[in-house]
């Protein structure tokens, strides 16, 4: 059977999503992803805050211009398109993915104008528009809810992201081990992380914790004397997969402006339960006390990320609650290890055969892009 070439047009010339990095280096099997001078730029450092600084520019540019993502097809030799969160023009059929509806434009206001929703809605009701793959369910009906449009509407499917199963072997130590990873130390929670870390090792003579983002200064001398809270600048994947991961137990993650997270579903893969508040679809991601825990907190008005910041930190509505709540469902699975161990089977079999695995994505994607070209055939 004759393999159908795909091109993955990113809106960047490189990508910081290990989404496409699965796709491309497993692909399904009657699927070839074609090369591109595209480059996936899936380091944790330094280097990242340059590329987001330059985004952000990008972003505002297009902004005054208040025009949604459209990019050109490059010209390849290719069956079909899969676009990376933006809207293409040309004439061979495409489909794009999206984390939520705000992707198709520079911010979520230009998404949301009368000038921004109608441009959009053309490119997604082309007839070379075959699919929309949302990330999730609240992402469909970030979509839906925006355009109310039936014929975009029965043009998306859900296809949940997913990651390889990594093979590690587990650091065994007689501590249990915290972890959060987050490159934006304010949005991601980093800030209401500290004060659980610092709560959970005055509470536990056996527990640790490693912490690794942008961490203010201000913050890393406030718990200096925290010898139990290891800080640690971003870092590359390589070595949070084989140095950081293995040697963690439980993965704590506020992440307050997510729309995906996928360090959640990397830390399920090395059998970490997860953490995390009720944001956007983290109740799709974590099957509550299952593969984690989902703390209650109220709901924020999507767009923005906190309602309030006093001294430059984010004020969450009742966050004193959501902090006691962290902590006594991190003192359960610290208190009870055959929880914690069933918690952590249930984790890699998510990853490995269930919702986030390579196997069920593949399968969904291989049928999206069959259909696809078959409809173009009767075009």
């Amino acid at each position: 059977m004759k393999k159908i070439r795909v091109y993955i047009q990113y809106p960047w010339k490189t990508s910081d999503s290990p989404y496409y990095k699965a796709l491309v280096e497993n692909p399904p099997k009657n699927v070839e992803y074609l090369k591109s001078e595209h480059k996936l730029n899936l380091i944790i450092s330094p280097k990242f805050g340059l590329f987001t600084a330059v985004k952000k520019l990008v972003r505002h540019l297009f902004a005054i211009r208040r025009m949604p993502n459209i990019r050109t097809q490059e010209k390849v030799n290719c069956d079909l398109y899969h676009s990376a969160h933006c809207l293409l023009e040309g004439d061979k059929p495409w489909i794009v993915d999206i984390e939520n509806y705000w992707n198709f434009a520079p911010s979520y206001f230009i998404a949301h104008s009368k000038k921004g929703k109608s441009l959009i809605s053309s490119y997604l009701k082309s007839k070379n528009c075959k699919k929309i793959v949302a990330w999730t369910e609240e992402a469909k009906k970030t979509v839906v809810g925006a355009l109310k449009d039936n014929e975009i509407e029965n043009k998306i499917e859900v296809v949940y992201p997913a990651i390889p199963l990594p093979k590690f072997n587990k650091i065994k130590k007689d501590k249990i081990t915290l972890l959060f990873l987050g490159r934006y130390f304010y949005s991601k929670g980093g800030w209401h992380t500290l004060k659980i870390f610092d709560a959970i090792t005055k509470k536990f003579d056996n527990v640790e914790c490693i912490f690794i983002s942008q961490t203010p200064k201000k913050f890393i001398k406030k718990y200096s004397n925290n010898k139990k809270i290891k800080f640690y600048e971003l870092m590359d994947k390589k070595k949070i997969f084989e140095e950081i991961y293995p040697q963690a137990d439980i993965f704590v993650y506020p992440g307050f402006s997510d729309t995906f997270g996928f360090a959640m579903i990397e830390a399920m893969g090395f059998g970490l339960p997860v953490l995390s508040v009720n944001r956007f679809a983290r109740e799709e991601i974590i099957t509550n006390e299952k593969t984690g825990f989902i703390i209650k907190i109220p709901q924020i008005t999507y767009g923005t990320a906190f309602p309030n910041i006093q001294d430059g930190v984010p004020i969450v509505p009742n966050e004193e609650a959501m902090i006691d709540e962290f902590i006594k469902r991190i003192s359960d699975l610290i208190e009870d290890k055959k929880k914690l161990e069933k918690m952590s089977k249930n984790c890699i079999s998510e990853v490995k055969s269930g919702k986030f695995s390579l196997e069920r994505m593949n399968k969904s994607y291989e049928k999206i892009y069959s259909q696809a070209l078959n409809k173009n055939e009767k075009n």
